[in-house]
This record gives C-alpha cells, sequence and structure tokens, in this order.
C-alpha cells in the first residue's frame, strides 16, 4: 500500500470515528437534558440520533474499500 492510500485510509477511519463520537456526544447530551428537565427519555429520538453512529460504524467496516475508492477518484 503506498502513501496516497494510507493517507485516504487514515481520512476515512478519522472520518469514521467522527461520526461514533459525534453520534455518541448528541445521544448523551440530549439523555442528560431529558434527566435535567425530569422528562422521559423518547426511544425515537434516541434512534435518530444514533443514526450517525451507525454510519460510522459501516465506514470503519468498509474503510478500506472506500479509501481505494477516494484514493482513485483523487487521481487524476
Amino acid at each position: 500500500m503506498d502513501s496516497p492510500e494510507r493517507g485516504a485510509l487514515m481520512l476515512v477511519r478519522i472520518f469514521g470515528v467522527g461520526l461514533l463520537g459525534w453520534a455518541l456526544a448528541e445521544l448523551a447530551l440530549y439523555i442528560a437534558v431529558c434527566h435535567h428537565k425530569n422528562e422521559p427519555v423518547e426511544i425515537v429520538p434516541c434512534i435518530m440520533k444514533s443514526l450517525p453512529f451507525l454510519a460510522g460504524i459501516v465506514v470503519l467496516i468498509k474503510s478500506r474499500a472506500l479509501a481505494e475508492w477516494l484514493s482513485d477518484k483523487l487521481d487524476l
């Protein structure tokens, strides 16, 4: 694996981990606000806020294929 492919792989993995962190922070803040306001935590907003988490997992699983695609697209 040459340098551009490694760089693309690192970029894709950082993006995937960023999606995971963003979703976890969003979900934790929602739960904290609900507890602060003494409101029940509803399931639909939790599912909607966890969609980036699922996308991050998919990105991490398919990271090598996405990195190869990105490297091919950037090779002009």
